[in-house]
């Protein structure tokens, strides 16, 4: 019996080392399987994530590690892992970028946007302009006047500001959607736009018309008022929109201007400036011009002009008038300005003269422009101090 035992032992032991070399044998197999997978996801995987994501090599792979290749998860893992250092560049002065602009083929729609990345060079950067023209085709589209609207909705199946986020990561500077806005146009309405080749002015300008058949002659036209927006930056379009506090604070400031300009004219013996009585239009009353007619005839009298000419100079000597005290709306209105192609005549003379041209009644409704940056306050950064810093 005890025999029997001590075989039935044996045989239990011999099997049991069968079994265990088999295992062993299993184990090792099933070890070198995971690692010709693993070196198989790296090889295989690791392009097709950088391309997708625009990661680091080290990244993607340490990410397909992560995720034991699978290759959403890991897009989600860089993702997540972008958005961590995305916050981190959002406290960035970003004051430079582009200025872009959209006009649709029947001039009836316009976007202009403001896209500001810290420095210029990055600006240049593809994924920089591909996620500019992201921006401005769903403005467009959607006809957006704020950026808040743009986080409501998606690119490529994203949310906005995750998708931001995610090129913040890539690009590796602070990136800021600063403005959008968009024109309508309503029934016999026409727009058009000006961007400056440097991308850093634009503007979009809309007016009225009365007869339909002008539309096609307006389309440079409106383009030429916008290239003068974007050229000269008015801030208003007439002296109507001017607060009277406004006008009263610039003409105190108008007024020392010219005197200072004055005391280096009169040095240089060259012929000084006018100070102007007033500075806007809104303060040339009807009794203000009439008093200044009655003014100028009286001279035409004294200097024994017969008063049949009266007619033909006293209209050219009200136009100097004129301009010699709306310095304020030339500066700040724009149909008060000079004409940048030609610096005669103001904005409203030109929109005058192309009413007789064509037989119609143009207003200028209303007109955007954007200049990159402006009322950005750029941080000047003092290299010796951060070193300073840093070493601390």
């Amino acid at each position: 019996m005890k025999s029997e035992t001590k075989e039935a032992l044996n045989n239990a032991k011999e099997s049991i080392n069968k079994a265990a070399g088999h295992l062993k044998g299993e184990i090792k197999d099933l070890v070198n399987e995971v690692k010709n997978q693993t070196q198989e996801i790296s090889a295989k995987l690791v392009a097709e994530l950088r391309k997708k994501t625009d990661a680091g090599i080290m990244e993607c792979k340490n990410a397909l590690k992560e995720c034991k290749g699978n290759m959403e998860e890991a897009m989600e893992y860089l993702r997540k892992k972008g958005l961590s250092k995305a916050a981190k560049k959002a406290d960035r002065i970003a004051a430079e970028g582009v200025i872009a602009l959209r006009v649709s083929n029947d001039f009836k729609k316009a976007t202009l946007i403001e896209v500001n990345s810290e420095t210029d060079f990055v600006a240049k950067n593809s994924d920089f302009l591909e996620l500019v023209e992201n921006v401005l085709d769903l403005a467009f589209k959607r006809a957006l006047n704020t950026t808040e609207s743009l986080d409501e909705l998606t690119i490529n199946d994203i949310k906005f500001e995750d998708y931001l986020k995610q090129k913040i990561s890539i690009i590796g500077e602070n990136i800021v959607i600063r403005r959008v806005s968009t024109i309508v146009c309503k029934q016999n309405q026409i727009l058009n736009g000006y961007l400056h080749h440097n991308k850093k002015v634009g503007a979009i300008t809309l007016i009225d018309y009365k007869n339909e058949s002008n539309s096609t002659k307006l389309q440079e036209f409106v383009k030429l008022i916008s290239m003068h927006v974007a050229s000269m930056k008015p801030k208003f379009l007439s002296y109507l929109e001017l607060d009277k506090d406004l006008v009263a604070k610039e003409k105190i400031a108008i007024r020392a201007e010219l005197d200072k300009e004055n005391e280096e004219l009169k040095r240089l013996k060259k012929p000084l400036n006018r100070i102007p009585e007033y500075v806007s239009f809104s303060e040339l009353t009807e009794s203000v011009l009439k008093a200044k007619e009655e003014e100028l005839k009286a001279k035409l009298r004294e200097e024994g002009k017969p008063e049949k000419i009266w007619d033909k100079i006293i209209p050219g000597q009200m136009d100097r008038f004129i301009i010699d005290n709306t310095i304020l709306d030339q500066r700040l209105t724009l149909l008060a300005q000079l004409y940048a192609l030609d610096d005669k005549k103001t904005i409203s003379q030109i929109v005058n003269e192309k009413n007789k041209e064509i037989n119609d009644e143009i207003k200028i409704i209303s007109f955007i422009n954007f200049e990159l940056g402006e009322g950005i306050e750029k941080r000047v950064d003092n290299f010796a101090e951060e070193v300073a810093a840093q070493m601390k």
